[in-house]
């Protein structure tokens, strides 16, 4: 079992930065996919990014691409998010995410979220 802390939200202004991090429990971190989704009301939870085992590879929606970067430190059991140019279609509950030995594009499902933490932009 995997328990995922997510940290780092709150409320910015439209064009800041903010940097969320997600801890994992447990040990075998290096050996799941790390992704961060997010979630508007009345919208389905959508993808951000993710990242492989070892971190050398990353993956992001093209609404994020540019302005987000995910990276991991396996020695911590931690995942991050750094958020640049924030937009306030940005505002959503950003959930930290775990998939075991594949990425998301490989196969559907998700082994274990977070909680959630919100994210709000203003304008």
């Amino acid at each position: 079992q995997v328990q995922l802390v997510e940290s780092g939200g709150g409320l910015v202004q439209a064009g800041a930065s903010m940097r969320l991090s997600c801890v994992a429990s447990g040990d075998k971190f290096n050996t799941f996919f790390m992704g961060w989704f997010r979630q508007v009301p009345g919208k389905d939870r959508e993808y951000v990014a993710s990242i492989s085992l070892g971190g050398g590879i990353t993956y992001y929606a093209d609404a994020v691409k540019g302005r987000f970067t995910i990276s991991r430190a396996n020695h911590k059991n931690t995942v991050y998010l750094q958020m640049d140019s924030l937009k306030p279609e940005d505002t959503a509950v950003y959930y930290c995410a775990a998939k075991y030995a594949e990425n998301w594009s490989e196969g559907q499902g998700t082994d274990y979220w977070g909680q959630g933490t919100q994210v709000t932009v203003s304008s």
